[in-house]
């Protein structure tokens, strides 16, 4: 089965407005806490709310963006976005079932952020000074936002990273 990408993008939006809709009736549904003595106003489902609305706004935009496009004839452009997105799921997996256990949450999310855009960040068949350059642009972003993901766990959501 081959899509084009207008149609893969209606489909990816109807799926993605979906989840979007079950997570804002998920956080709007969940239990509130006054049993426990909590303000009414801190709801645990603020946050799965925000995020499911977020997420069917992006889809409505994906889904009115894939209408105004003209679908275009590619040939062989389809075997390389079946590559990428095999390259993209085996870098997920080794992330969640080799990284994320085995490394602390700080050293696994980095190496996953360097690999990601070490693979995907540029052009290919850079020589030289220039992959060097991409190499130590990928390694020093997968630091950095590896940092500060953990640094807004810790402080901001007060969750314990392993």
């Amino acid at each position: 089965m081959q899509l084009d990408s207008a149609r893969a993008d209606r489909v990816a939006a109807m799926v993605l407005f979906a989840i979007g809709m079950a997570s804002l009736y998920g956080g709007w549904t969940m239990d509130r806490l006054e049993v426990r003595r909590i303000h009414p106003a801190s709801i645990p489902g603020l946050v799965p709310m925000i995020l499911g609305l977020l997420l069917a706004v992006c889809a409505g935009l994906l889904w009115l963006s894939a209408r105004r496009e003209r679908p275009a004839a590619e040939g062989g452009a389809g075997m390389e976005s079946w590559r990428d997105a095999g390259v993209a799921l085996g870098l997920c997996l080794v992330y969640a079932l080799v990284l994320v256990g085995n490394l602390t949450f700080f050293w696994a999310t980095a190496i996953f952020v360097a690999s990601f855009v070490a693979v995907f960040g540029g052009a290919g068949g850079q020589g030289g000074r220039a992959l060097l350059l991409r190499l130590a642009a990928a390694a020093g972003f997968g630091l950095a936002s590896s940092g500060l993901i953990a640094v807004l766990f810790r402080y901001a959501f007060l969750v314990r990273l392993p």
